[in-house]
């Protein structure tokens, strides 16, 4: 899991550097300048994401919210020179999860995602430096990892596993995005549309509120 993290922090931070070697690279080739003319972007994102797991099986409903991490980096295209709407996709890990009482017993669910969102976002501006960005679509994620804690009996297990939860998540993403010059912050909502257990008869879905901030370059 460190390993990981660690790489997805590295891979994060080498964005600014790609994104000015790409615009030189595009200079020298004696393209126009597409950077520019298309307005790509770059950005690094930090914040909390609360999450909830809603399920018909008791034994699986973690419907009260619980806080967990969000971090990861984005890339933005324009879609048009002309128009301010533009396509952005990144990598995130989030953890989600959730808590429950069964028989009078707490349970939490943490299940931590690598996630990647898929989003179209309309950028209005007030001024030079001022805008507000509103934005939706959709996520796919995958678990690499989290624990299911029985706290009456002080134990606790892999949630992806063939008792309690599946590792694809997939849903709807939607939300408002808020910049000031380079600086930016937003809150998003999530819906998670994939069915996470492995039930044929009883579904659970992942529900996630995110607050983030960050730098776009």
């Amino acid at each position: 899991m460190k390993k990981i993290i660690i790489a997805i922090i590295a891979a994060v931070m080498a964005l600014p550097a790609c994104a000015q070697y790409d615009s030189y690279r595009v200079q020298d080739n004696g393209y126009s300048n597409f950077m520019n003319e298309y307005n790509i972007y770059y950005g690094l994102r930090l914040g909390l994401a609360v999450g909830s797991v809603h399920s018909d099986d008791p034994r699986l409903d973690g419907g009260s919210s619980q806080s967990g991490l969000n971090f990861g980096g984005v890339v933005g295209i324009q879609l048009s020179p002309t128009t301010p709407v533009c396509l952005e996709t990144g990598l995130f890990y989030t953890e989600k999860g959730g808590k429950g009482v069964i028989d009078g017993v707490k349970f939490t669910f943490d299940l931590n995602y690598l996630e990647i969102p898929i989003l179209v976002k309309y950028k209005y501006e007030l001024d030079d430096n001022f805008s507000i960005q509103p934005f939706g679509g959709g996520y796919i994620a995958f678990g690499i990892g989290g624990k299911v804690k029985n706290y009456k009996e002080r134990e606790s297990c892999s949630s992806f596993s063939s008792d309690y939860f599946k590792r694809f998540d997939g849903g709807l993403r939607i939300g408002c995005g808020l910049e000031y010059s380079m600086i930016y912050a937003e809150a998003a909502y999530e819906f998670g549309l994939a069915n996470i257990c492995h039930s044929d008869f009883d579904s659970s879905r992942n529900g996630c509120l995110y607050i983030n901030c960050g730098v776009n370059f």
